[in-house]
């Protein structure tokens, strides 16, 4: 028996880290802004001939064994992979996973792996598969691994795809597809690798620590966040796309105003380049500190902006904007 599952990575055009529970609660009409794409997370289940399990990471190299699921934890080498397979109860099974996008990215591959995961254990296991539960299982379970709370907008894309606005509020969480031509957005948009991986958890979860003590200037720069989200989505929506390009870099400007690390020499210099080819805006994906960037400009400069991001020493990633989100078969 053999089970395969993808689920696509995504950009975050606006209003990430608001999307962090209890953040969005503090700031009414809050609201994230992604679009899915071609980048996707591999898995792989194959029954095996005897009762034990084998999780494999085929990136890292990485290989965990048990005897069997309650002998898997969150202390594994795997601890993503161990305790998902904890919690649907594997058994006499090889799980293989790989990522399409590069390491510690900033565009969603742990999480699009987790919903990845996620959708071929339920298939594997006869679990509950509709969307709200794999929804709630993969946030609680990536919040277990990595120890610090999540943020809700990148299983979303993964589930998905498509280009959304994820409304947070009292009430719940709603996703809305939005009416844009993803095509004209990706003539807009290079997407590059720095070459160094960040990490997350740590910015947002200081982030996160420093709003609910009360600290007025984060306050203030998610306020600004909100409203560019939305003031972003509206642009969208009505294929405005300089203002498009004028929301991203305010965008920006606000992110870096988090926190000292969102930033770095080596982003800033990437982005002077790009900015010198004809780029009108850019942000780093996600958290920052690294990871990916992308740089937005007329169509008429794609090719240069990318062709400045390479000589500055970024990896260019091919992409497609992704209207399918997860596939399991």
């Amino acid at each position: 028996m053999r089970i395969v599952s993808s689920a696509p990575t995504r950009i975050d055009l606006a209003g990430g880290t608001i999307d962090i529970w209890p953040l969005y609660l503090f700031h009414d009409g809050a609201s994230t802004l992604n679009a899915a794409i071609s980048l996707r997370a591999h898995v792989e289940v194959e029954s095996r001939a005897d009762d034990a399990i084998e999780l494999r990471s085929i990136d890292t190299n990485r290989t965990v064994r048990a005897a069997a699921w309650r002998d898997l934890n969150g202390d594994s080498d795997l601890a993503l992979l161990a305790l998902l397979a904890r919690y649907y109860r594997l058994a006499s099974a090889t799980l293989s996973t790989r990522g399409e996008s590069p390491a510690g990215a900033g565009i969603a591959g742990s999480s699009a792996l987790t919903i990845a995961v996620c959708g071929a254990l339920a298939r594997w296991t006869s679990a509950p598969a509709d969307a709200e539960h794999l929804l709630q299982i993969a946030m609680n379970v990536e919040c277990q691994t990595i120890r610090v709370p999540t943020g809700v907008q990148d299983y979303r894309p993964a589930l998905y795809g498509g280009i959304a606005a994820i409304e947070l509020g009292v009430s719940g969480i709603r996703r809305v597809g939005l009416d844009v031509d993803p095509r004209e957005l990706e003539r807009r948009i290079v997407l590059a690798y720095t070459g160094a991986p960040r990490n997350s958890g740590t910015n947002n979860w200081e982030i996160t620590k420093r709003h609910t003590d009360g600290d007025r200037h984060i306050y203030d720069c998610f306020e600004r966040i909100r409203d560019t989200a939305a003031a972003m989505r509206a642009a969208l929506e009505r294929g405005d796309w300089d203002e498009v390009g004028r929301q991203i870099a305010i965008e920006w400007d606000n992110r870096k105003r988090l926190a000292p690390g969102v930033t770095t020499t080596t982003i800033d210099a990437l982005i002077a380049r790009a900015e010198a080819a004809g780029a009108t805006a850019a942000k780093v994906c996600g958290a920052g500190g690294g990871g990916c960037l992308f740089c937005y400009g007329p169509p008429h400069a794609h090719d240069a902006i990318a062709a400045a991001l390479a000589a500055g020493g970024a990896r260019l990633l091919d992409y497609r904007i992704e209207a399918e989100g997860l596939r399991v078969g």
